[in-house]
């Protein structure tokens, strides 16, 4: 995420680094870069235009100046204009309603609408304890319709059995008294796309939400499209009055102009951005957080709240008792290189980590990490230091990997034993943080 971005603006940044004072030239150098980064980011060229000079006037005034490290100065002023182009405060659901409580979802066909119904459903049910409904109520696609029911099967949750013979704004009227005969307080309806925007499809959703009159009307946009997005978005606002936008396949946007333009640019939050496609990769927009992603300086509270939901807490107080004991084994070891998959994946893991974004890793090397220990016997693993030449090749030829990378995983083994001993000595929270970092944050504890 912001891949691109985060590189440029570090290279500019560094071009400030050390020096004792920074003149008017030197500014100038830098926001000429910045301005460029950002463009090229695809971002909004009027926001573009704004920022540099927000931060133009901030950085060329007594705050940098009178500073002992201008260009950290410099670096903290462009993170709080970032926070402040992004909306600088999350934006909760407005729920404050009888139940059931509709909110409606709209956008462009393939922006991953469906999908984000059942992602929105599992997060209200989850993180919100509620009851939500979801509702197909695109009828032009049997497909969709379907799409949605396995979806909500999947997740255990509640789906009205839409009939496609029916009109749109009938199915969501028929769906809004089947949630309250259910007792269900929040249905989530999953509108229809085009291609494209017209009059027809706005015409529809128009006459739902007049049927509904939904409290939250939520564009669902691709962020990789950029500035199409945002303009999408105006166009969704002007039609309907959107309460806010989420912003899928932020994952794989490694630009993110739709992020940093669609505030400033159509004056309505992200609420949520989808970071991939497992069902629970649906994320709070936190505008701060993202400010520190972008700038490197890693996302700890998201990690955190990632890794709460990924622990089981039996298996943690588990894993804390074996730390204190120091016996933290190779099959331990594994365990983690799971629980950091089902997390949602090294990459996406070290972006998050401050001093971590920019380390690549190989997703296959978790691979070659299992299959040489599932080569070892059960006391090679609790035991490594009996592991002698020969069992290495041995284990080598059972995994299809090389000696040297069995000695490799040992040594980072090693270090993540001596990593860990330290984590067992913080409280129970920064021993979950621990049990994360341990599995190698630092000095990556695999293979390759």
């Amino acid at each position: 995420m912001f891949d691109s971005l985060s590189d440029k603006l570090a290279d500019v940044f560094k071009s400030l680094t050390g020096k004792g004072k920074l003149n008017e030239k030197d500014i100038e150098a830098a926001l000429k870069q910045v301005r460029m980064a950002l463009l090229e980011a695809d971002v909004n060229f009027r926001v573009v235009k704004q920022f540099v000079a927000d931060v133009r006037v901030r950085a060329m005034g007594q705050e940098v100046a009178r500073s002992l490290t201008p260009d950290q100065t410099v670096v903290k002023i462009v993170r709080e204009e970032l926070v402040r182009v992004m909306g600088e405060t999350c934006e909760e659901l407005d729920l404050r309603a009888a139940p059931p409580v509709p909110i409606l979802l709209v956008g462009l066909q393939g922006s991953g609408k469906t999908t984000t119904a059942g992602k929105l459903a599992l997060y209200l049910k989850k993180k919100l304890r509620r009851s939500p409904y979801l509702v197909p109520a695109d009828v032009y696609r049997p497909a969709a319709v379907e799409q949605l029911k396995k979806i909500a099967t999947d997740l255990d949750i509640p789906v009205f059995d839409t009939d496609v013979n029916d009109d749109p704004v009938e199915v969501c009227k028929k769906a809004g008294e089947a949630a309250r005969i259910g007792g269900y307080d929040t249905i989530i309806i999953d509108t229809a796309g085009r291609l494209h925007i017209d009059e027809e499809l706005m015409g529809e959703l128009g006459r739902i939400k007049e049927a509904l009159d939904p409290n939250e009307i939520l564009l669902v946009a691709d962020a990789m499209t950029g500035q199409d997005a945002v303009n999408v978005a105006g166009e969704f606002d002007r039609a309907l009055g959107l309460t806010g936008v989420v912003l899928s396949k932020m994952d794989g946007d490694a630009r993110g102009g739709a992020a940093l333009s669609v505030r400033a640019v159509t004056g309505k939050p992200i609420k949520f951005v989808g970071m991939g496609e497992k069902s629970d990769a649906l994320e709070v927009f936190a505008p701060d957080r993202v400010a520190s992603r972008i700038l490197g300086m890693g996302d700890v509270l998201s990690l955190i709240e990632r890794a709460e939901g990924a622990i089981d807490a039996e298996d943690a107080l588990k894993l804390e008792k074996k730390l204190k004991k120091n016996s933290f084994t190779l099959d331990d070891f594994k365990d983690q290189l799971a629980m950091l998959q089902k997390m949602g994946g090294i990459e996406q893991l070290m972006s998050m980590m401050p001093g971590a974004k920019g380390m690549k890793v190989d997703e296959k090397d978790m691979v070659r990490v299992v299959a040489i220990i599932d080569s070892m016997t059960p006391k090679e693993r609790r035991r490594p230091d009996v592991i002698n030449a020969g069992r290495k090749r041995r284990i080598a030829r059972g995994s299809g990997t090389r000696v040297e990378d069995v000695n490799r995983l040992l040594k980072r083994f090693k270090e993540a034993q001596r990593m860990m001993k330290k984590m067992g000595k913080m409280s129970k929270m920064t021993a979950k943080m621990g049990k994360l970092m341990g599995k190698g944050m630092g000095k990556m504890p695999f293979p390759m």
